[in-house]
């Protein structure tokens, strides 16, 4: 059996993987059970081999470039196959075989993120068009993950209510001033203002986005109350009531945990709040996905709820509340990858066939990381001060009520 064969023979559970080498020679995988039944083409001599050396790049790389061919399925077919029958909860050799290892997991702790290089990762990813953008996301465009009720709400209303879960735990008053820290579009500002009646300062480091968040406060008649800066987190001054922060925290690199807190801490309120919604890794963190960290998101890092805990105890800020929603970015990204292939044509004309497949590949392979692989997303909210909130969480759910009916109300 060849080096590929062996790989796949481990990494293949459940149903058959026919694969066809670039001479035409078939080999084929896995029990035969079930309906499922792929078959994967490679046009390259050279494939095999360099999948075996790195299989989490080249497996991404070689389906981008188009060396690597699935004849009677998608690519979410495949990556199901794979990860879906090693999951981790399972652990098992199929994931030891295309693990990095431990100089990779000890590298990602030390890789610095300082300000330029922050702004230029962002960049990379967050100035591409904004057409692409609203092709798949809501038209909020919130790009975190949504907050599913049940699984079979719109992603519209999973996002809708993603805002009012998170403003429920921030326990707002009328007048506060709050930090959004990572503030995207925009949507996130103007909702805790439009159902709270706070003041927001929103930062980010995307020029891209912070034009269209500034000309929505505009459009919206309360850029005096919800504000936008192109500006670093660790560069903002004052003090704020709340501070929330929603999928920033996967870019700031775990070499920078200590300064993130620290500096949320020094603009936190004595009696303040601050509410972290970040994607993580369950169990114990290792490096980041050397795909996902070429080509989509340079400098990333998914922290453990060890690694934040560590981080956020050194600067005596109180984990008052720790939410795990394990597969709701499943839900999400699935939404995002219907929505991305049925445009494909449109997607392919602002970039090209590669892009997408980049773009398919990104998305396809978030969606089995949450339902079967290491990730998922945590919500901690902090406090400097353990009488800064009430007692009981019963605060939260009547908060989220009241602003859920406040958006439909609006609608």
């Amino acid at each position: 059996m060849s080096l590929i064969g062996r790989l796949l023979g481990t990494l293949v559970k459940r149903g058959r993987l026919t694969l066809i080498g670039a001479d035409g020679e078939r080999e084929s995988f896995g029990p035969g059970d079930g309906d499922r039944h792929l078959t994967v083409r490679f046009t390259d001599r050279k494939l095999a081999l360099a999948l075996v050396r790195n299989p989490r790049l080249a497996f991404g790389e070689a389906y981008m470039d188009g060396r690597l061919l699935i004849e009677d399925g998608s690519i979410l077919d495949l990556l199901e196959m794979i990860v879906g029958a090693n999951r981790w909860e399972y652990g098992g050799e199929g994931r030891k075989m295309i693990s990095t290892g431990k100089l990779g997991d000890l590298a990602a702790l030390f890789r610095r993120n300082p300000a330029d290089k922050a702004k230029q990762n962002v960049a990379h990813h967050y100035d591409l068009s904004d057409e692409l953008y609203d092709l798949f996301l809501d038209d909020d465009r919130q790009y975190s993950c949504a907050y599913y009720t049940d699984p079979k709400n719109s992603l519209e209303q999973a996002q809708a209510d993603k805002k009012a879960h998170i403003a429920a735990k921030l326990h707002l008053k009328p007048g506060q001033r709050v930090l959004d820290i990572g503030c995207g579009w925009g949507g996130t500002a103007l909702y805790l203002n439009k159902v709270a009646g706070v003041e927001v300062l929103g930062v980010t480091l995307s020029e891209e986005q912070l034009k269209v968040a500034r000309r929505r406060a505009e459009e919206a008649g309360v850029a005096d109350k919800v504000k936008f800066e192109l500006i670093d987190y660790r560069s903002v001054e004052g003090s704020f009531d709340r501070i929330v922060s929603i999928g920033m925290f996967e870019h700031v690199g775990a070499a920078h945990y200590d300064e993130f807190y620290a500096t949320c801490r020094k603009l936190l309120k004595r009696d303040g709040v601050m509410l972290l919604h970040t994607i993580g890794k369950l169990g114990s963190s290792g490096s980041p996905d050397p795909f996902t960290d070429k080509w989509i998101f340079p400098g990333y890092h998914l922290p453990s709820l060890s690694q934040m805990s560590a981080a956020s105890e050194k600067v005596r800020l109180i984990a008052s509340d720790v939410e795990t929603l394990r597969i709701h970015y499943a839900y999400t990204l699935r939404t995002w990858l219907e929505r991305c292939e049925a445009r494909q044509a449109e997607i392919v004309a602002m970039y090209d066939e590669r892009f997408f497949r980049m773009w398919e590949f990104y998305l396809a392979g978030g969606i089995v990381m949450f339902e079967s692989g290491a990730a998922c997303n945590y919500q901690v909210q902090y406090i400097r001060d353990r009488y800064a909130l009430p007692i009981t969480r019963d605060y939260m759910a009547e908060a989220e009520a009241r602003y859920r009916a406040s958006a439909a109300r609006a609608q």
